[in-house]
Protein backbone atom coordinates (compact mmCIF):
# COMPACT_ATOMS: atom_id res chain seq x y z
CA UNK A 1 0.00 0.00 0.00
CA UNK A 2 2.88 2.29 0.80
CA UNK A 3 4.24 1.94 -2.76
CA UNK A 4 0.85 2.89 -4.19
CA UNK A 5 0.74 6.06 -2.10
CA UNK A 6 4.29 7.01 -3.04
CA UNK A 7 3.40 6.43 -6.65
CA UNK A 8 0.41 8.77 -6.38
CA UNK A 9 2.49 11.40 -4.61
CA UNK A 10 5.22 11.13 -7.26
CA UNK A 11 2.63 11.53 -10.02
CA UNK A 12 1.11 14.55 -8.33
CA UNK A 13 4.54 16.14 -7.80
CA UNK A 14 5.48 15.42 -11.41
CA UNK A 15 2.28 17.03 -12.68
CA UNK A 16 2.85 20.10 -10.49
CA UNK A 17 6.44 20.48 -11.74
CA UNK A 18 5.29 20.12 -15.35
CA UNK A 19 2.56 22.70 -14.86
CA UNK A 20 5.01 25.09 -13.25
CA UNK A 21 7.52 24.70 -16.11
CA UNK A 22 4.82 25.19 -18.74
CA UNK A 23 3.46 28.20 -16.87
CA UNK A 24 6.91 29.77 -16.62
CA UNK A 25 7.61 29.11 -20.32
CA UNK A 26 4.29 30.65 -21.38
CA UNK A 27 4.90 33.66 -19.16
CA UNK A 28 8.39 34.12 -20.60
CA UNK A 29 7.05 34.04 -24.16
CA UNK A 30 4.28 36.48 -23.25
CA UNK A 31 6.78 38.91 -21.74
CA UNK A 32 9.55 38.50 -24.31
CA UNK A 33 7.30 38.12 -27.33
CA UNK A 34 8.02 35.85 -30.26
CA UNK A 35 11.61 35.65 -31.31
CA UNK A 36 13.20 34.76 -34.60
CA UNK A 37 16.63 35.05 -36.05
CA UNK A 38 15.47 35.00 -39.67
CA UNK A 39 17.13 37.49 -42.04
CA UNK A 40 15.14 40.71 -42.35
CA UNK A 41 13.39 40.38 -38.98
CA UNK A 42 14.86 43.70 -37.94
CA UNK A 43 13.12 45.46 -40.86
CA UNK A 44 9.92 47.45 -40.24
CA UNK A 45 6.70 45.55 -40.80
CA UNK A 46 4.86 46.25 -44.04
CA UNK A 47 1.31 47.47 -43.87
CA UNK A 48 -1.42 45.20 -45.17
CA UNK A 49 -3.41 48.25 -46.28
CA UNK A 50 -3.67 48.41 -50.07
CA UNK A 51 -2.23 51.66 -51.41
CA UNK A 52 -3.33 50.96 -55.01
CA UNK A 53 0.19 51.46 -56.37
CA UNK A 54 0.71 49.92 -59.80
CA UNK A 55 2.71 46.69 -59.38
CA UNK A 56 6.14 46.79 -61.01
CA UNK A 57 5.84 50.50 -61.83
CA UNK A 58 9.57 51.24 -61.44
CA UNK A 59 10.54 48.43 -63.79
CA UNK A 60 7.91 49.48 -66.34
CA UNK A 61 9.18 53.07 -66.22
CA UNK A 62 12.77 51.92 -66.78
CA UNK A 63 11.91 49.54 -69.60
CA UNK A 64 9.01 51.27 -71.38
CA UNK A 65 9.24 54.96 -70.43
CA UNK A 66 5.73 55.22 -69.02
CA UNK A 67 5.00 56.11 -65.40
CA UNK A 68 2.09 54.09 -64.02
CA UNK A 69 1.11 55.44 -60.61
CA UNK A 70 -1.99 53.79 -59.20
CA UNK A 71 -5.35 52.34 -60.08
CA UNK A 72 -8.00 49.81 -59.26
CA UNK A 73 -6.35 46.94 -61.16
CA UNK A 74 -8.89 46.98 -63.98
CA UNK A 75 -6.87 48.94 -66.55
CA UNK A 76 -3.67 47.06 -67.32
CA UNK A 77 -0.73 47.97 -69.53
CA UNK A 78 -0.25 45.18 -72.08
CA UNK A 79 1.68 44.66 -75.30
CA UNK A 80 -0.20 46.02 -78.30
CA UNK A 81 -1.55 43.18 -80.42
CA UNK A 82 -1.59 40.79 -77.44
CA UNK A 83 -5.39 40.74 -77.30
CA UNK A 84 -8.34 42.17 -79.23
CA UNK A 85 -10.20 45.27 -78.14
CA UNK A 86 -7.36 47.13 -76.41
CA UNK A 87 -7.39 50.83 -75.59
CA UNK A 88 -4.67 52.52 -77.65
CA UNK A 89 -2.81 55.64 -76.50
CA UNK A 90 -0.33 57.51 -78.70
CA UNK A 91 2.53 59.70 -77.48
CA UNK A 92 4.63 61.74 -79.88
CA UNK A 93 7.86 60.96 -78.02
CA UNK A 94 7.17 57.70 -76.15
CA UNK A 95 5.32 55.67 -78.79
CA UNK A 96 2.13 53.62 -78.63
CA UNK A 97 0.80 52.03 -75.46
CA UNK A 98 -2.09 49.62 -75.10
CA UNK A 99 -4.30 48.88 -72.13
CA UNK A 100 -6.63 46.01 -71.39
CA UNK A 101 -9.87 46.86 -69.59
CA UNK A 102 -11.12 44.20 -67.18
CA UNK A 103 -14.75 44.60 -66.14
CA UNK A 104 -17.21 47.42 -66.58
CA UNK A 105 -15.33 50.08 -64.59
CA UNK A 106 -11.68 50.97 -64.30
CA UNK A 107 -9.27 53.67 -63.20
CA UNK A 108 -5.56 54.28 -63.84
CA UNK A 109 -3.38 57.24 -62.84
CA UNK A 110 -0.26 57.63 -64.96
CA UNK A 111 2.13 60.11 -66.56
CA UNK A 112 2.52 59.81 -70.32
CA UNK A 113 4.01 62.94 -71.89
CA UNK A 114 3.02 64.36 -75.26
CA UNK A 115 -0.10 62.25 -75.71
CA UNK A 116 -1.95 63.23 -78.87
CA UNK A 117 -4.68 60.64 -79.50
CA UNK A 118 -6.61 57.83 -77.77
CA UNK A 119 -8.71 55.04 -79.28
CA UNK A 120 -11.12 53.32 -76.92
CA UNK A 121 -12.26 50.52 -79.26
CA UNK A 122 -15.36 49.05 -77.52
CA UNK A 123 -14.75 51.13 -74.39
CA UNK A 124 -16.07 54.59 -73.61
CA UNK A 125 -13.46 56.48 -71.59
CA UNK A 126 -12.73 59.74 -69.86
CA UNK A 127 -9.10 60.84 -70.03
CA UNK A 128 -7.48 63.69 -68.10
CA UNK A 129 -4.44 65.58 -69.34
CA UNK A 130 -2.32 68.40 -67.97
CA UNK A 131 -0.61 71.15 -69.94
CA UNK A 132 0.84 74.41 -68.74
CA UNK A 133 -0.51 73.89 -65.22
CA UNK A 134 -4.10 73.22 -66.37
CA UNK A 135 -5.98 69.92 -66.33
CA UNK A 136 -8.49 69.14 -69.06
CA UNK A 137 -10.68 66.10 -69.68
CA UNK A 138 -11.88 64.50 -72.87
CA UNK A 139 -14.43 61.79 -73.54
CA UNK A 140 -13.29 58.98 -75.81
CA UNK A 141 -16.31 57.44 -77.52
CA UNK A 142 -16.49 53.77 -78.44
CA UNK A 143 -14.89 52.78 -81.74
CA UNK A 144 -13.44 56.23 -82.39
CA UNK A 145 -10.10 57.97 -82.49
CA UNK A 146 -10.09 60.97 -80.16
CA UNK A 147 -7.46 63.66 -80.57
CA UNK A 148 -6.19 65.11 -77.28
CA UNK A 149 -3.49 67.60 -76.31
CA UNK A 150 -1.30 68.33 -79.32
CA UNK A 151 -3.76 66.36 -81.46
CA UNK A 152 -6.30 69.16 -81.01
CA UNK A 153 -3.79 71.91 -81.79
CA UNK A 154 -3.18 72.49 -78.08
CA UNK A 155 0.01 72.50 -76.07
CA UNK A 156 1.98 69.29 -75.43
CA UNK A 157 0.02 67.44 -72.75
CA UNK A 158 0.67 64.72 -70.20
CA UNK A 159 -1.97 62.01 -69.95
CA UNK A 160 -2.59 61.68 -66.19
CA UNK A 161 -5.74 59.58 -65.88
CA UNK A 162 -7.85 57.02 -67.72
CA UNK A 163 -11.36 56.09 -66.49
CA UNK A 164 -13.96 53.86 -68.02
CA UNK A 165 -17.46 55.31 -68.40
Amino acid sequence: MFSLSCSRVASAVGAAVAAAVIGVSAAAVAVAGPSSNAPGDDLPQRSTVEDRSYPGAAKILAERSISLKSGDGRILLVDCGSAPDLVEVYSRTKGTFCFKIIGATGYLALDLPETYTVKGNSHRLQVSLTAQGRTTTATVEKESWTPVGEGTGGAPSVLVEIRTL
